[in-house]
């Protein structure tokens, strides 16, 4: 009997080790929700600064809620821009959430009712915090938390930040509008493991800094996204060392991390 019975056990072991405890995923999406939207009071006092009342500072952070693209939107208008031309930075700029969401609704599997809510909380962060997660029920608690959070943050430091912008004198001489991106930078880079994510991260940030002077906002981000499929075409191209070996070598796609991807 006991030898009938150790089968089962030794197949629930690694079951049970990709569990995450619920308090962990609360604890890691309330710190990520808390860190972000604290710098709202950044797009608040950058967006009083541009000249944007205090009510439409504040229905850009309820409606909007993508601060790139809040950012890129106060900031052309802060440079002379036509609000047209700057609206349609700040739209194509949050274009990636909707990639985010094909992802996300897969994933979360969350019921019809509910997903055009679930829709306005699709960013960065909840991405971030959400993808990695192993269960199900851990990316739901995961989503939840972070997007409850920062939306409730961001939206009052936003409404601090643009009542108090007058007391802060020039805003462009503190920087706010670096906070948020900055910000993020910090929850992505401890997300790239591998040589192909490193690679692909760099090329990107030169694609958009090479493109900043000469497209206008939003579109170098895009433009960006050409790094991934580059880096995947150079990686796998044929006589490559490692790929012709991979059939007398059988550590070769095991030493690969993110083969496969």
């Amino acid at each position: 009997m006991a030898e009938q019975t150790a089968p089962p056990q030794s197949t629930a072991a690694p079951e049970a080790a990709t569990e995450k405890p619920d308090a962990a995923v609360v604890r890691d999406a309330l710190g990520v929700g808390i860190a972000v939207g604290l710098s709202g009071f950044a797009f608040g006092v950058t967006s009083a600064g541009a000249g944007l009342t205090l009510l439409q500072t504040c229905a850009l952070s309820l409606l909007v809620f993508t601060g790139a693209s809040q950012f890129a939107l106060v900031g052309a208008l802060a440079a002379g821009g036509n609000p047209y031309t700057a609206a349609a930075g700040a739209f194509f700029l949050g274009i990636r959430n909707a990639f985010y969401g094909l992802r996300l609704s897969q994933l979360l599997a969350l019921p019809r009712a509910l997903r055009p809510l679930a829709a306005q909380w699709v960013i960065d962060e909840t991405t971030a915090v959400t993808l990695p997660q192993p269960t199900r029920r851990a990316a739901r608690i995961g989503f939840t938390v972070t997007g409850l959070t920062l939306y409730t943050l961001w939206n009052l430091t936003t409404f601090v930040g643009a009542l108090g912008a007058e007391a802060l004198g020039d805003t462009d001489a503190w920087g706010l509008d670096a906070a948020s991106p900055a910000v993020f930078l910090a929850l992505l880079a401890p997300m790239l493991r591998t040589t192909t994510e490193r690679v692909t991260a760099g090329l990107a940030v030169l694609l958009v800094l090479g493109l900043l002077p000469v497209l206008p906002a939003g579109a170098p981000v895009l433009v960006s996204a050409l790094a991934a499929p580059v880096v995947l075409f150079l990686r796998g191209r044929p006589g490559r060392s490692g790929h012709g070996t991979g059939a007398t070598n059988g550590t070769t796609t095991e030493n690969e991390p993110g083969e496969g991807r």
